[in-house]
């Protein structure tokens, strides 16, 4: 999951890409609209409001994972650019509509990624230095991904669909590479090129 951090006026905003498009913290973005001193209240009682009218606003909210201020994965609820757009009506308040331009305006720059992939990998690479990853590592997980997805159109082009046939191509992939079971995927840490094993949930 790609995650970033949008700013507008100087207050972060979480986001992450789904379905090639952003998806941003709701409560975040209360608390910019607000300025509550707990927007996460304001947010489960505008719900909640907003459930009773019967409104769709909360059928196109979306749990999905982001980074909490603790560090941890937490999962928040979201809504697409056309999704933020409804809630914001819901909300009084005299930053709507500058926000409602700059949310525009972070829309357009994933439009021009989806039309400019080279715009897309700049943003990758620059995300990735943030977090303190060197450009060795970063250029082998660019050409991982490459790799990765020239795999996955072959597989296309021999009419592979289903997630279970990607599922057990993977799985022997994996085998035949390292000699694990299917459940067991070996992921290179190419930092200190040492490996890890992750167990799926069932396992641990």
């Amino acid at each position: 999951m790609n995650q970033t951090i949008a700013v507008f006026r100087g207050t972060s905003i979480r986001r992450t890409i789904q379905n090639n498009e952003w998806w941003f913290s709701i409560v975040d973005v209360c608390a910019v609209l607000t300025e509550s001193p707990d927007a996460g209240a304001y947010w489960r009682k505008l719900k909640q409001r907003l459930h009773e009218e019967g409104s769709e606003v909360v059928t196109i909210c979306h749990g999905l994972k982001l980074t909490a201020p603790d560090g941890k994965l937490r999962e928040t609820d979201c809504a697409n650019a056309e999704g933020l757009f409804r809630v914001i009506q819901s909300i009084p308040s005299p930053k709507a509509e500058p926000f409602k331009r700059w949310l525009a305006k972070v829309g357009h720059e994933r439009v021009q990624e989806i039309e400019n992939p080279e715009l897309a990998a700049r943003r990758m690479k620059s995300l990735y230095r943030a977090k303190g990853y060197s450009e060795d590592w970063i250029e082998k997980r660019i050409r991982g991904i490459a790799i990765r997805e020239e795999l996955t159109d072959e597989w296309k082009k021999r009419e592979v669909n289903s997630p279970r046939e990607y599922e057990i191509l993977t799985s022997e992939i994996a085998k035949a590479a390292f000699g694990i079971t299917p459940r067991v995927h070996v992921f290179p840490v190419y930092a200190g090129m040492n490996r890890c094993l992750y167990l799926p949930p069932g396992d641990r």
